[in-house]
């Protein structure tokens, strides 16, 4: 069981990055998927959340109006689209798999499977 989270760079504020998130070994229609963010320094944090079945999604206040989360299903994968990017952006970012109940959807802890992680860097 593996994610593979794909797409960081850097780039200036302003510009655009999708990433990407690749399961191998499961099936992640069958899951909620998350992708979440981590700075030097900071805790890990809830940026965008789509559900398994009746496409549900949610996005961190920060983050509203510039992402957008999508699934590819027959590809196995998920993807977030990001815009008008800031420096504050700026972050490894992370994708999860797991189960969680609405109340805990942002929360790192409600995730059980974790890619890798790519770095995202909005700098001039």
């Amino acid at each position: 069981v593996q994610l593979q989270a794909s797409g960081g760079g850097l780039v200036q504020p302003g510009g655009s990055l999708k990433l990407s998130c690749a399961g191998s070994g499961f099936n992640l229609n069958y899951y909620h998927i998350g992708w979440f963010r981590q700075a030097p320094g900071k805790e890990r944090e809830g940026v965008s959340c789509i559900s398994s079945s009746d496409g549900f999604t949610y996005y961190a206040d920060s983050v509203k109006g510039r992402f957008t989360i999508a699934r590819d299903n027959a590809k196995n994968a998920v993807y977030l689209q990001m815009n008008s990017l800031k420096p504050e952006d700026t972050a490894v970012y992370y994708c999860g798999a797991g189960r969680p109940i609405l109340s805990t959807i942002s929360r790192p802890s409600a995730y059980y499977y974790w890619g890798q992680g790519t770095q995202v860097t909005v700098s001039s």
